[in-house]
């Protein structure tokens, strides 16, 4: 007795055609083995699943691909455009904060002002005599402090011309700090 071809909208699909031999055949096939099997007893394509399309469907298909496409890109972009506005915003003072800020400013220059003003009264101004003292103490105190650096850089560089390891190095192993390290520099010379 032979078997009668079933069509595969009768038995369910040709997914649950396949599944079906899947599970009885319990072993491993390619998809070409399976459709060759397939093929024999159901009659069954490999496009069974999709309608045929024309060519005016297709450039339909591809007209209304490209205006979604634009119509993506002008979304995205007006995405980016919104995102770096609300990046600007997050970054940017609230209302309540600008006030407090504004009422914390207006504190400040209160008692600038108020400090200013006591200077401005204040009886006990600086000579001249003593400004002037103030002035040679400080060309005196930069002149001693140019000699002196001049002097260690000297002793330095004597001591640098016999030892093997790099500047630096030296400077790390004995503890020396310079101006350079703190970022000082010497008063221009008046």
């Amino acid at each position: 007795m032979s078997k009668a071809r079933e069509s595969p909208a009768a038995t369910g699909g040709a997914a649950a055609i396949l599944l079906r031999y899947l599970r009885d055949q319990n072993r491993p096939h390619s998809a070409q083995d399976a459709f060759g099997n397939l093929q024999r007893e159901h009659g069954l394509g490999k496009t069974d699943q999709f309608p045929t399309v024309s060519d005016s469907e297709l450039k339909a298909l591809d007209n209304e691909i490209s205006e979604l496409s634009s119509k993506v890109q002008t979304l995205q972009q007006s995405c980016r455009h919104m995102e770096s506005e609300l990046k600007d915003l997050n970054g940017s003072m609230t209302t309540p904060e600008m006030i407090k800020e504004i009422e914390e400013l207006k504190k400040d220059c209160a008692s600038y002002t108020e400090k200013l003003e006591r200077i401005k009264s204040a009886a006990n101004h600086v000579t001249p005599e003593e400004k002037e003292k103030v002035y040679n103490e400080k060309k005196l105190y930069c002149k001693e402090w140019r000699r002196r650096k001049r002097m260690a850089t000297e002793l330095l560089d004597a001591i640098l011309e016999g030892y093997p390891k790099s500047k630096k190095q030296f400077f790390e192993e004995v503890g020396i700090e310079t101006d350079e390290d703190y970022n000082v520099t010497l008063p221009v010379a008046v």
